[in-house]
């Protein structure tokens, strides 16, 4: 089958198309047909290993100390099963799924084997495989911040990168759960993001949020640009500080919250949450979608063959929801 190899760490150049045995499912496992993927700002992290010094020591023994243990990038995708293990009840072949497979990656291929008790869901009815591969990521970290953030309807939440792939769905998961929503993006974004239900937009490039003088519940920093030091004053007595990106922040936010009241959250969605949790999410966000309630943002569209373009493009740190990369079946081996 053909996949992305990543041998090295580097530039986007560093990814090439392969020709690779195709997976073969055990007996707990889904074989998935790839239909599409996408390229996240983490993927390009992963690939460059941009991560704090601080962190280098931990970042190589996680992700590998040369080069990238797995070597075929991806976490989000939608597909098509085409074998199910002896084991499997929950799915069949035939069944169009859209999953997030995390740090499994696996994506940039033809197939794919995912655990039958993994974070897999049948596709939304209403959607096409390449929107539904811009779901799980993006709308699963906004989904966990807002709830660890504990939204309520008629609180004010602030949401800083409102046009990237977390903060599009975070807009208008927000606005589903009754709240006033201020989204902060740069100018050729503002009408966009105000298209997904948001009340207010700022656009960052003429307007500090934190000098306006207004506060809010809930501020969700979906980019990792802002600090809580920064934030505070923009944030009501007991409000929350979400940050989807600073892995120290676990530690600050203890800190920060047991000495001014105020929650502060940060790390990754993933970590510490069952499977079935997680599940269960995206499958509350497959609903949403079906009900017309929350919808993907895509930016581009790439061939499998062109990820060095899509690479670089979202390198670049402005891309507007989600980069999708879909992924033929022609003249595979």
């Amino acid at each position: 089958m053909k996949a992305i190899v990543c041998t090295k760490y580097g530039s986007p150049d560093v990814l090439q198309l392969k020709e690779v045995d195709k997976p073969t499912p055990r007996d707990n496992e889904l074989l998935i047909k790839i239909h599409a993927t996408t390229v996240t700002s983490g993927d390009c992290r992963i690939r460059s290993f941009t991560v704090p010094p601080m962190f280098w020591l931990a970042g190589r023994i996680a992700l590998g100390f040369r080069k990238p243990k797995k070597q075929i990038f991806g976490s989000e995708f939608a597909g098509e099963i085409e074998a199910v293990g002896k084991d499997i009840k929950r799915f069949k072949e035939g069944d169009q799924v859209l999953a997030f497979s995390h740090h499994s990656f696996g994506a940039y291929a033809e197939y794919c084997c995912m655990p039958g008790d993994g974070v897999v869901a049948i596709k939304p009815v209403n959607m096409t495989y390449e929107e539904a591969a811009a779901i799980p990521f993006g709308g699963l970290t906004a989904l966990h911040f807002l709830r660890k953030g504990n939204i309520q309807s008629g609180q004010k939440v602030l949401i800083y990168g409102a046009s990237g792939a977390v903060g599009t769905y975070a807009v208008q998961l927000a606005k589903y759960f009754g709240a006033e929503v201020t989204g902060v993006c740069g100018t050729t974004n503002l009408d966009m993001v105000k298209s997904l239900g948001a009340d207010k937009v700022i656009d960052y490039t003429k307007e500090d949020f934190t000098k306006s003088g207004n506060t809010y519940d809930i501020i969700l920093d979906a980019v990792g640009k802002t600090t809580f030091s920064r934030c505070k004053s923009s944030l009501k007595e007991k409000g929350s500080y979400l940050h989807t990106v600073m892995v120290s922040s676990e530690l600050k936010g203890l800190w920060y919250s047991m000495t001014t009241g105020k929650k502060v959250v940060g790390g990754t969605a993933s970590k510490g949450i069952p499977l079935p949790k997680q599940t269960e999410a995206l499958i509350f966000l497959k609903e949403l979608v079906e009900a017309g309630k929350i919808k993907p943002v895509i930016d581009r569209r790439y061939p499998l063959e062109q990820i060095v373009e899509a690479h670089r493009y979202v390198e670049k740190g402005h891309k507007k929801g989600n980069v999708v990369i879909t992924v033929g079946h022609n003249n595979r081996i």
